[in-house]
């Protein structure tokens, strides 16, 4: 697999952690998955399935890689969940520019209680998109979901990518880049089902509510 630019660098990056102690491996792996909740760009689930190659090659045990996944997320969905929990008294309290663009009381308000109504369902496959999983701790914040229910449906969820991205590493040994052409494919998808989804569901409530006018 060619690797350019960016993916060029995670690479080489990659290769250096290969040669750490692990002690050294364990608190890159925790970083990383923290990152990955605080800043989307970083590429978290290609460590993440890298890590089942470092698995397979005895580089650090099933448990250092295990506790490493779980510290770094839950420590950065904490992040995001706290920063939520402030977000929403900021936006309503604060002047800033555009804000009567950006910041629309009533829209927030229903999908805030949208989200109150299925945020187990929302919480649980939202792991499963690099796009999506993002803005859920900080939305879990703002609605003040319940932190023991938050963080046990993230577990369970990160339990579950996770596994399958190590396990592919794992399985797929000097080759686990081949879990990378997966995850694009995967993820087009993915996120074509959930806009293809949400549009149908946003059709059908304007024609449902056209109707009810009537």
């Amino acid at each position: 697999m060619q690797f350019a630019g960016f993916d060029f660098y995670i690479q080489t990056l990659l290769d250096w952690v290969s040669g750490l102690p692990s002690a050294l491996v364990w608190f890159f792996f925790a970083f990383s998955n923290f990152t990955e909740n605080v800043f989307p760009p970083w590429p978290g689930d290609t460590v993440t399935a890298f890590g089942g190659f470092l698995l397979a090659r005895g580089a650090l045990s099933f448990w250092e890689l295990v506790s490493s996944t779980l510290v770094g997320n839950l420590a950065g969905a904490w992040v995001m969940y706290a920063f939520g929990h402030k977000l929403l008294d900021w936006l309503k309290n604060r002047n800033f520019p555009f804000k009567s663009e950006l910041y629309n009381e009533e829209a927030i308000e229903k999908t805030l209680a949208w989200f109150s109504r299925n945020g187990v369902v929302v919480v649980l496959f939202s792991r499963f998109s690099a796009g999506i999983r993002f803005f859920v701790s900080i939305v879990a914040g703002m609605v003040d979901m319940r932190p023991l229910l938050f963080f046990s449906v993230f577990t369970l969820a990160v339990s579950i990518w996770c596994g399958i991205l190590i396990y592919g590493g794992f399985y797929l040994g000097s080759h686990w880049e081949k879990v990378l052409e997966f995850l694009a494919l995967y993820n087009k998808i993915f996120t074509g089902f959930f806009v293809t989804a949400v549009l149908g569901f946003i059709i059908y409530k304007k024609f449902f509510e056209r109707k009810k006018e009537a």
